[in-house]
């Protein structure tokens, strides 16, 4: 039987090659961190990277290290079991009410990804009688999430509060009986930020909740870096906040929900990847205890991100690049064309810079781009590099480009 499938998978695959939209992975021999070893998948050797959601550069902080190394001695490797069977340990009691206090909210609940925590989510809170409005540049996993429930769906144009208004509308005069309205706090392709305080306001008027998955945004956006809920000042008017331990909280893995009391302890007793999903390793859930009182102890890092974003965007804008408009870390310098997008990543790689063409699906046809992403862990002149690479690289592939004409 399957070699039949085998054939039609091949030809498919081949059809991904011949459109420009194969994501090579590439192989890294060194911890995370601002510099890392490519050992396969393009140029060997040390290259700047510009390409992961290590934002504050904590993925290979000494302290956090520290803190993981004690955890394993103290708590184990893993737990071998769900929470509600024998997999709750009092480190993640512990980190669940860190990060309900941290995030201004009555209670969290971990998952194992934020993929899993969007995906327990709805199914939970929404039944067929009631209606989930999503912006339509939503991550995977909300879309994802949405489906498995049976509310009715309703989807506006991204960041669009007169298509919200309208969604709300049409919820409303079908008689839902609960609505949700759920976005992106940061967009991840685009690093454009949602606009909360008017999205809060149009749930208040036709009485609908609010969610928002804030993974590109907590720990570094905001005054105290609690994520776009405080940067717009909605902390208290937000219901439900989903996020990740994998970007900027330590770069490891592990998602969560922050919301309402009501919501979590539903979520305990009804979220299937909650229930059916082991439990966060303790290693992680103790690390990422030392990683808020890094957040909480000093904004150094936010301070130095900040900088590091600005100069990229205000040089990489003079040099003539279309880089999407914004200040987020997350800054995509557009292309178009997939095929393009892709060379200029391999010719940045092979003078040093480590960064990434998105293409589709991941992005709308015609979309292309290389979204770069800043950390606190990049120095002044690892930015000036990654600018000069970026236009000799452009030098390169333009004339290329010429006499191949």
């Amino acid at each position: 039987m399957f070699d039949s499938v085998r054939d039609d998978l091949r030809a498919t695959l081949d059809e991904i090659r011949a459109a420009g939209l194969h994501k090579p992975e590439r192989v890294i021999g060194s911890p995370q961190s601002a510099t890392v070893a490519v050992t396969a998948g393009g140029r060997p050797g040390e290259v700047l990277n510009f390409c992961a959601n290590n934002y504050l550069g904590l993925a290979d902080h000494p302290e956090v290290i520290a803190a993981a190394h004690e955890a394993l001695d103290r708590w184990g490797y893993g737990m071998a079991s769900v929470r509600f069977i024998c997999g709750t340990q009092e480190v993640h009691k512990e980190l669940e009410a860190r990060l309900s206090a941290f995030l201004g909210q009555e209670d969290t609940i971990l998952y194992s990804s934020c993929f899993d925590a969007n995906g327990g989510v709805f199914e939970t809170l929404l039944g067929p009688e009631d209606a989930v409005i999503s912006d339509a540049l939503n991550h995977a996993s909300i879309i994802d999430g949405i489906r498995l429930c049976k509310a009715r769906r309703f989807r506006y144009a991204n960041r669009d509060l007169a298509d919200l208004e309208a969604r709300l509308k049409e919820a409303t005069e079908g008689g839902a009986r609960r609505k949700l309205v759920v976005t992106d706090g940061v967009f991840s392709m685009d690093g454009y930020v949602a606009p909360l305080r008017e999205i809060c306001d149009l749930a208040d008027r036709y009485d609908a909740m609010v969610m928002v998955d804030d993974s590109h945004a907590v720990g570094f956006v905001g005054p105290g870096g609690r994520g776009t809920p405080e940067l717009h000042g909605v902390l208290d008017r937000v219901d439900v906040i989903t996020g990740t331990l994998g970007k900027a909280l330590g770069g490891a893995s592990g998602g969560y929900v922050a919301a309402r009391a009501e919501i979590v302890a539903l979520l305990r007793q009804r979220s299937r990847p909650y229930l059916f999903s082991n439990t966060l390793a303790p290693v992680i859930a103790a690390a990422s205890l030392k990683v808020l009182d890094l957040l909480e102890s000093a904004d150094d890092l936010r301070v130095r991100l900040a900088e590091n974003t600005a100069l990229f965007r205000r040089r990489m804008t003079a040099e003539g690049f279309d880089v999407l408009p914004g200040d987020h870390a997350i800054a995509p310098v557009m292309i178009g064309d997939a095929a393009r997008a892709g060379r200029m990543a391999e010719l940045l790689l092979e003078r040093g810079v480590y960064v990434i063409g998105f293409s589709y699906p991941v992005v709308p046809q015609g979309q292309a781009r290389i979204r770069v992403q800043l950390s606190a862990a990049h120095s002044t002149d690892d930015v000036n590099r990654a600018v000069d690479a970026f236009v000799a690289a452009r030098a390169e592939l333009e004339e290329a480009e010429a006499a191949s004409v």
